[in-house]
């Protein structure tokens, strides 16, 4: 529901899409641009109704519950135009959840710069959708598996399995020189901080957060190695970090990679960073049901592995 600018009362009855939502949550989503300061500010003078009861700011919703929400002035912002777009491919769909192949180069969500991303444009598609919100995230340059909620319901608990670990994930990668081990655990802490730019970056430093990836092997040739990474634990830039951290620059990848490389990878073809989500296991959020789902390598990235095999090939014989 969009909200007049002009200061007036509105009343927005739940539908299934929000039932089970706190209170506060949904204001902060209903009332786009509202400081959540201010959000918390009306709920506590009791400006703020649900069925012309106060609630506090813990109280879950519940479909069919009329809120009243007090006159609030919005800044005027200008209506950002989202394309419709190619339609995404779909890899998995039930009435819980859908599983689409993202493809590089497309943000999952608007924002830091970038006005829309997978979801505004998924829901743009899909006008008719009352609810789709992101379970998790993927780089702007990562391609591959990317679950996307259709009811508050699963998206709960697929966060809380999130959270526990319990959605195996499993990226392929080709990184800069020959990696050994057939099998190996990385477990590096990783610390988030901002550059004077102000992008974010991750860096590997004792007083961040435990992070824990396991690295296979899949194939090795004198220049690279084609390596898959299972994340047990969701830090930002993970993979990108722990493998960078260790040598094994990703190709491709223009904030921790090696910059000398990348060139003379664009030049030979490889024009972004290869990462690439390619299997997900996990237990249906609502039916308790296994799901395993894979995505292959895109076309771009699999011609670029048989480019460097063929490279080889006439260099090593």
């Amino acid at each position: 529901m969009a909200l007049s600018k002009a200061p007036a009362v509105s009343r927005v009855s739940v539908d299934e899409g929000s039932a089970g939502q706190r209170i506060d949550n949904f204001l902060v989503r209903i009332c786009k641009g509202v400081p959540k300061s201010h959000v918390y500010r009306i709920l506590r003078s009791g400006e703020v109704r649900v069925n012309s009861r106060r609630v506090d700011q813990t109280y879950r919703l519940q479909e069919g519950d009329e809120v009243r929400i007090p006159p609030i002035r919005l800044a005027e912002k200008a209506e950002v135009a989202v394309p419709v777009g190619k339609p995404f491919d779909i890899v998995y769909e039930d009435e819980a959840l859908l599983v689409l192949d993202k493809p590089a180069g497309l943000a999952v969500h608007g924002g830091s710069g970038v006005s829309f991303g997978v979801i505004e444009q998924l829901r743009r598609q899909r006008p008719e959708a009352k609810f789709l919100e992101l379970v998790h995230r993927l780089d702007r340059e990562t391609s591959g598996l990317l679950i996307v909620a259709k009811k508050r319901s699963a998206l709960t608990v697929l966060h809380d399995m999130m959270r526990e670990g319990r959605v195996q994930k499993r990226y392929l990668t080709l990184v800069a020189g020959r990696w050994l081990n057939l099998q190996q655990h990385v477990k590096l802490p990783l610390y988030k901080y901002l550059t004077e730019d102000g992008e974010r970056r991750v860096s590997v430093n004792p007083e961040g957060k435990p992070a824990h990836s396991i690295v296979r092997l899949l194939k090795r040739w004198q220049s690279c190695s084609l390596v898959e990474v299972e994340l047990k634990t969701g830090r930002t830039h993970q993979i990108r970090v722990h493998l960078s951290h260790l040598g094994f620059p990703l190709f491709g990848d223009d904030k921790y990679g090696d910059f000398a490389l990348n060139k003379r990878l664009d030049k030979a073809g490889l024009k972004r960073m290869f990462l690439h989500a390619a299997k997900l296991a996990f237990r249906h959020p609502l039916t308790d049901q296994p799901i395993e789902l894979a995505a292959g390598l895109p076309a771009e990235l699999e011609a670029y592995v048989v480019a460097v095999e063929q490279a080889e090939e006439r260099e090593y014989g």
